[in-house]
């Protein structure tokens, strides 16, 4: 369509100091958006250069479930120190409790300060989504780690390993302890942990199996990330069945709580407590006995690419489609797969063999 001739160069000065504002106010660098991208939420692989060069003096923001839970803090020093690596800043804060909604503040003062991203494990997949959304229309980049988002709230999930596989692999570990035979319980962090639900829904598929006809999944409790909830249900588990044969752990805060209080206990020996935890809580569990093997992924990895995917998007190398590829430093090269989830690789299982070959 052509400008009728009646408009003036003033007008047209003013049109080109408006759009330059528009690009100028974009976070992240003012990665170009084309006519087919599609808001938030969504990416478009038009407006991703994969050549672009890593923007430097971005702020990234790191917002865990909790401010002081040990796993996540491995986790978010790392992707600081990454940041500071790739010649930007970062920086963590959070609520000091997993409940909902107590990361919606946090998130509304980053995006006061204009942080160019937030990286966050979310403790609700849809109560941190308004925010979100808010962010990302203001241009700031959204990735969620270890524990996702509804999907139209980031643009980015980086996930530990594949949720079936963690899922499945806890209960078939647990399955060989225990000789397939026996009552099991599944002590969870929150009721409302993305991450938690759907590793709990592949333990029920794989508990379905014909080779498990023999345990029986009597109940999934909850103690919400806090150590002495966690030492509590673990007791109150045992007192309400106190033929348990096991306990499957797939939090770290639930899985140190459970093994101390079984570490104390007539229990000991008695149940096979397994889950996800890291090296250093769960060293002395294994060594005197308690606790025979566990399993996690490299906290330290997963801070440092949760990093790099957030300066990859700052950059407008990758905008989150599918199949759209970044490289994370000496970690490599890593795909985007279906709805923006890139996944760090597979657990460890540590046990008396390996783990003191590990530190932290």
């Amino acid at each position: 369509m052509s400008l009728p001739t009646s408009v003036t160069v003033r007008a047209l000065t003013a049109v080109t100091a408006v759009c330059a504002l528009a690009l100028t106010a974009t976070a992240c660098g003012g990665t170009k958006k084309s006519s087919s991208d599609q808001g938030p939420g969504t990416a478009s692989t038009a407006s991703a250069d994969p050549g672009a060069a890593l923007k430097k003096d971005l702020k990234l923001a790191f917002l865990p479930k909790q401010i002081n839970n040990p796993y996540e803090t491995i986790v978010d020093n790392s992707g600081i120190a990454t940041a500071k690596e790739l010649g930007s800043t970062a920086k963590e804060v959070g609520p000091s409790d997993a409940s909902a909604s107590s990361q919606v503040s946090y998130i509304n003062t980053l995006i006061q300060q204009q942080q160019d991203a937030i990286l966050l494990a979310a403790n609700d997949p849809n109560a941190v989504c308004g925010p979100l959304k808010q962010a990302m229309a203001k241009g700031i980049k959204v990735v969620a780690y270890d524990s996702d988002t509804a999907k139209d709230c980031r643009q980015l999930f980086i996930n530990q390993a594949s949720s079936e596989q963690i899922g499945r692999s806890l209960v078939q570990n647990l399955g060989k302890q225990l000789n397939y035979q026996g009552k099991i319980a599944i002590l969870s962090a929150t009721q409302n942990a993305t991450n938690q639900n759907t590793w709990i829904e592949f333990m029920k598929k794989e508990l379905a199996l014909p080779a498990y006809q023999g345990m029986q999944l009597v109940k999934v409790a909850y103690g919400d990330d806090d150590d002495q909830k966690s030492f509590q249900q673990t007791q109150g588990l045992l007192q309400a069945y106190p033929d348990l044969k096991g306990i499957i752990a797939p939090t770290t805060v639930g899985i140190a709580a459970s093994a101390r209080y079984i570490s104390s206990s007539s229990y000991k020996g008695k149940v096979v407590v397994n889950g996800l935890g890291t090296p250093n809580q769960m060293r002395k569990y294994v060594k005197d006995g308690t606790v025979a093997q566990f399993s996690l992924w490299d906290p330290k990895k997963l801070g440092r690419l949760a990093a790099y995917a957030a300066a990859a998007l700052c950059s407008g190398q990758i905008t989150g489609a599918e199949g759209q590829t970044f490289k994370a430093g000496d970690l490599g090269t890593f795909t985007v797969g279906k709805d923006g989830e890139v996944i760090l690789g597979k657990p460890t299982v540590f046990d008396t063999s390996n783990i003191d070959g590990f530190d932290f």
